[in-house]
């Protein structure tokens, strides 16, 4: 017995030495390889150590952490945690290979190693069959970094960002393949190659309605706004589909539904499926439920007003269709006229009130409603706090919003401060934001904080054009933030002393020696910084000579008796903001000295040798209420003006049939009255409609006289004031025609140049404009537009018949540039030819123009 049990022993150890031999000399076991290791006779081991091999790119110690092997562990061999070691490190989807081998056993210690096979790197994804800026905007959104592991889960992103993308251009059924290849420059990199194939922009063919009794098909789909099927009147066809307006149409849909006192209605299911190839159709199940009607109300919480007041204010009683949306915009608004009730609360200081309509009852069809109200206490303003103006004055900003300390809280005064604000031009006025802040429910004290936003206000007009046969070049300053009060502060001086809100500019315009124009103009709108009181100086001087172009020497030369023509002028105005009707009202009067001196200069001012001089009064009225300078979506702008001469002709005993013209026209006398108003409505989000109306006209004060050859309007073209400023004339801008082309039917063909050189005593405009903005921020406005535009000029006022005009329609863009002012472009067709002049004379399709405030109020 006792040598079978030593024979026993030795044949164990002879087997376990041959194991550890094999492990450790030929090869080692792979402890997942049913060839290798047996699962019928699992053992346990104490872990001597883990390694792992070919991993090049990760981490050996992360991958050991993530096998949750560890030295001085306890494993069974095999188990099921063996096979878990290859189950963890596969599901991170880096790997092509995982296998477990041990390497070394001795006696009941195991030395164990992972090898790894590492899927391939990306090198870079290529993409086919898109433009080149949809190709950048899918890199940026996949941000596929070189280095990344090329796996099903990176394939399979790539294609779904793709396909978003596309969707959301109206591509909603491409054709995307994706394949790899080797990279043969890296070992074990791959490009990835995507092939799109966008396929057409899908339109909506058609909008299905089931469940719907009370509502039409047609009402529906009314609703459904900014999802339109295809219809035989629409011109352009369906818009594009699109996710995003399939979801906003869905909710307008219901909210519709809801207005009109279906206030259970819903979409029960909808369903988008592909008709054909280029279209889709919409299937969608509502449910409408029943009609609702208001009931009684009731008021509670309420002490200012009694019940019989505020049911005139709600203006809902019991009967109405019940809208949750009408109800919620006149109790709490915002409603177009700032009437809702909690406006009329927080206009007299109730800054905290609250109120929630309550459904009391709901019997059969009628709703019964509890308007709960928290009226609170009436607050005044304790400090009103500026913060963001890093350059402006804080009481250039102060002395211009309506939100004073001591007043009461008044969230209208509050809304018209902001408008006061982005009216100063130095701010950004989609950045101004009031703030009531340290509320004091004791005193009853509330903090009004403003943040602004600086923008830069100073502008350059740097500009080169054609006029008058010569190549004329200007330079504009404009300082739109200037301060005379730190003029003498070295330090304030980066370039300019900045901080008061007065304007500065000055201009310069030339062709060299033919033509010479410069102009300064300086204005305060607070005169001595109490009340606001805007004062206005502004001075020019200008002159130009012909000259004759010399073939054989290839320039312009002087000659004898050269027409010449020198101008000078001064203007100073004294202006006041009105608080009756409104103090949106705004009065201005001027005082103007002009002098012109004519040198063999005829043809246009009736006489060619002499002195003439302007002096003039003007006495404006004005109301300006729109809601931003640069981008108006609201509000109006109406403007009245006249301007007199004395009437020399009355006292000068000249008799104008037989005197010479220099005498005649020596003081030139006149009087001249305008009209100008423009409108401001959003049609829908953020289209806005403009319309305008002007109106001109230039008389006389005795019949003896003709009507002054300065001062005239020339209507057509870019509306620029260029070289046309010689000849004092002003120019009133109309696309689609010539600049000053759209002359008085009357005119006689022998004068029609000289009409359109001077201009026409009587004038009327009309304008239709659809705006839509691209981009508004402080850096730049730009905005698109459509137009269409009619007007036409009379010589006599018994000629005038304001619907007979001319007519244009077109598309242009506007883009506000801080430093340079409003630029524009515009296409204009006019669809009326001028009797008289060629094509060429009257047309002009294409309109530059360059907009700035040279400081005028």
């Amino acid at each position: 017995m006792k040598r079978i049990i030593k024979l026993s022993i030795l044949l164990t150890l002879l087997i376990c030495n041959f194991a550890q031999a094999q492990i450790t000399g030929n090869r080692p076991l792979n402890l997942n390889n049913p060839d290798d290791i047996s699962y019928l006779d699992p053992k346990n081991y104490v872990i001597g150590g883990v390694t792992v091999s070919g991993a090049k790119y990760l981490d050996s110690e992360v991958l050991i952490t993530i096998s949750k092997l560890s030295v001085g562990q306890y494993i069974e061999v095999p188990s099921e945690q063996t096979s878990n070691v290859i189950k963890d490190l596969m599901s991170q989807n880096l790997f092509e290979d995982v296998q477990l081998y041990a390497t070394k056993i001795e006696g009941e210690t195991i030395f164990l190693e992972i090898r790894v096979v590492e899927r391939p790197r990306l090198t870079r994804v290529d993409i086919n069959g898109l433009s080149k800026s949809q190709t950048e905007e899918v890199r940026k959104r996949l941000n596929t970094n070189a280095g990344k592991i090329v796996n099903d889960n990176l394939l399979l992103t790539t294609k779904t960002t793709i396909e978003k993308f596309l969707r959301e251009k109206s591509y909603l059924y491409p054709d995307i393949t994706i394949t790899t290849k080797p990279d043969s420059g890296q070992a074990n990199n791959e490009i990835v190659i995507v092939d799109v194939e966008r396929n057409k922009k899908i339109k909506v063919n058609s909008i299905n309605f089931t469940g719907n009794e009370e509502f039409s098909d047609k009402q529906l789909t009314k609703f459904m706004k900014g999802v339109r099927p295809r219809a035989w009147f629409r011109v352009f066809g369906p818009g594009k589909f699109k996710d995003d307006k399939y979801e906003e149409a869905k909710t307008n849909l219901v909210a519709k539904m809801q207005d009109k006192g279906f206030r259970d209605a819903q979409i029960i299911k909808d369903t988008v499926r592909r008709h054909d190839n280029n279209e889709v159709a919409i299937d969608l199940d509502v449910y409408e439920g029943p009609k609702y009607y208001v009931g009684d109300i009731t008021w509670s919480g309420n002490s200012k007003f009694k019940d019989s007041v505020l049911n005139i204010l709600l203006g809902i009683k019991r009967g109405d269709i019940y809208s949750e949306e009408k109800l919620n915009s006149k109790l709490s608004g915002p409603t177009r006229n700032s009437d809702d009730i909690a406006a009329i609360y927080q206009n007299d200081g109730y800054l905290t009130f609250n109120v929630q309509p309550v459904i009391k009852r709901i019997h059969q069809d009628t709703i019964d409603l509890d308007i709960q109200m928290f009226e609170g206490k009436q607050y005044t303003i304790n400090n009103v706090i500026l913060k963001g103006n890093d350059v402006t004055n804080d009481r250039v900003v102060l002395r211009s919003i309506y939100t004073k300390p001591g007043q009461k809280y008044s969230r209208e005064l509050l809304v018209r401060s902001v408008r006061e604000i982005s009216q100063l031009g130095m701010f950004d006025e989609q950045k101004v934001n009031p703030m009531p802040t340290n509320l004091n429910y004791e005193e009853g004290t509330t903090d009004i904080e403003f943040s602004v936003a600086e923008k830069p206000s100073d502008q350059v007009e740097l500009s080169g054009g054609y006029g008058a046969g010569q190549v004329i070049g200007t330079l504009g300053l404009n300082f739109n933030n200037f301060s005379t009060s730190n003029f003498f502060k070295k330090e304030s001086w980066k370039p300019l002393p900045r901080g008061d809100g007065q304007k500065l500019s000055i201009r310069g315009q030339t062709s060299g020696k033919r033509y010479q124009s410069y102009s300064f103009s300086f204005s305060e709108p607070w005169l001595g910084g109490k009340k606001p009181i805007y004062f206005g100086l502004s001075a020019y001087i200008s002159n130009s000579q012909y000259q004759r172009y010399n073939w054989e020497s290839n320039r312009y030369e002087d000659y004898e008796g050269i027409p010449k023509i020198k101008m000078h002028g001064v203007t100073a105005t004294l202006g006041k903001r009105l608080q009756w009707p409104d103090n949106y009202f705004q009065i201005n009067s001027s005082l103007s000295y002009q002098r012109y001196l004519l040198d063999n200069y005829g043809g246009i001012f009736l006489f060619s040798d002499g002195t003439a001089y302007n002096i003039n009064f003007t006495q404006e009225i004005s109301r300006n209420s729109i809601d931003a300078p640069i981008y108006p979506t609201s509000g109006s702008h109406i403007k009245f003006s006249v301007q007199l001469t004395p009437p020399y002709s009355l006292w000068n005993n000249i008799n104008y049939e037989t005197a010479p013209d220099a005498e005649k026209f020596k003081f030139t006398e006149y009087h001249k009255w305008k009209f100008d108003s423009q409108w401001y409505t959003k049609i829908a989000g953020k289209l806005v409609l403009k319309a305008q109306a002007q109106f001109g006209y230039l008389g006389r004060y005795n019949s003896e006289t003709i009507v002054s050859p300065f001062e005239r309007f020339k209507l057509g073209g870019d509306g620029m004031q260029g070289f046309d400023f010689l000849q004092g004339s002003e120019i009133i801008a109309m696309r689609g025609y010539a600049n000053g082309a759209l002359i008085p039917a009357s005119t006689g063909s022998n004068q029609q140049n000289i009409a359109i050189r001077s201009g026409s005593p009587i004038y009327a405009k009309y304008q239709l404009e659809l705006r839509h903005p691209i981009m508004l921020n402080d850096q730049a406005t730009v905005f698109a537009l459509a137009f269409a535009e009619a007007g036409n000029t009379w010589n006599k006022f018994d000629e005038v018949n304001p619907f007979k005009v001319r007519r244009t329609v077109g598309v242009g863009a506007r883009i506000f540039l801080p430093i340079f002012g409003m630029l524009g472009i515009d296409y204009g067709h006019a669809l009326d030819p001028i009797p008289g002049l060629t094509t060429d004379q009257w047309k002009q399709n294409f309109t530059f123009s360059i907009i700035q405030n040279m400081g005028g109020f």
